[in-house]
């Protein structure tokens, strides 16, 4: 499962936050060591001066709408969206570096141009590197479901999170959520609920119908032979 971003406990900016992530690296191999070396130059983005927004149209070289996908994993439901929404930039995060090196090895096959990525904290980013209506769209596919009842304090969805993104993403903009956990999908429907800034899309209403834009991943078949559901919210910026 993608245990790969980053929930606050608390956004005031000072107060310790709750990760939701543990960085459990696994086997890092020769090829991805390889991707940082040859590809990190081109793909790679570090966190810049604190407070001040990163201008995307000064890293893409065009103004095109901008679309953040947290928690990536192996990148492959990345990839499929910069080669097949060419009209759009994409900004991935993710702290768990073999899947960003399998990615921009992925990327640099391909010879794909409108991606950038992050090796870090996603709450990090959307604070201090995204200005506020940025975003076109943020995607967040199956984030870690913290499925023990003491943990759920760390999932990524939640209240706080939602206010944060609806500063990132322009009025009209997109917010498209995925799960296989069934008590994350409801935690998910009613935090959204209670979100002013965000209302569903009525164009996908139906939770249990996965948008064209997003393929069956491999971690998604996964939990389905495991017999999970799987629900996807999309949600429009008021």
């Amino acid at each position: 499962m993608n245990d790969d971003t980053d929930a606050p406990a608390a956004f005031s900016g000072t107060e310790r936050r709750i990760r939701s992530f543990v960085l459990r690296q696994g086997r890092f191999t020769p090829a991805q060591q390889r991707a940082f070396d040859r590809h990190w130059s081109r793909y790679g983005l570090e966190p810049g001066t604190a407070g001040v927004p990163r201008d995307f149209a000064a890293v893409f070289a065009r103004r095109a709408p901008l679309v953040l996908e947290i928690g990536f994993g192996n990148g492959e439901q990345l990839l499929h969206s910069a080669q097949h929404e060419p009209a759009r930039d994409f900004i991935g995060v993710e702290v768990h570096r073999p899947g960003v090196g399998r990615l921009m090895n992925g990327l640099a096959a391909a010879n794909v141009e409108n991606v950038r990525l992050y090796n870090h904290d996603a709450v990090e980013v959307l604070r201090e590197e995204i200005g506020p209506g940025a975003l076109s769209e943020v995607r967040i596919y199956f984030p870690d479901p913290w499925h023990k009842k003491r943990h759920q304090k760390r999932r990524l969805v939640q209240a706080e999170f939602l206010e944060l993104l609806a500063v990132k993403v322009e009025h009209g903009g997109r917010l498209h959520l995925a799960t296989d956990w069934a008590d994350y999908a409801e935690q998910m429907r009613e935090a959204l609920a209670a979100a002013p800034a965000w209302r569903a899309d009525a164009r996908h209403q139906a939770s249990t119908t996965r948008p064209p834009w997003r393929i069956e991943t491999h971690f998604e078949r996964r939990g389905l032979r495991l017999g999970h559901g799987v629900w996807d919210f999309v949600y429009e910026r008021t």
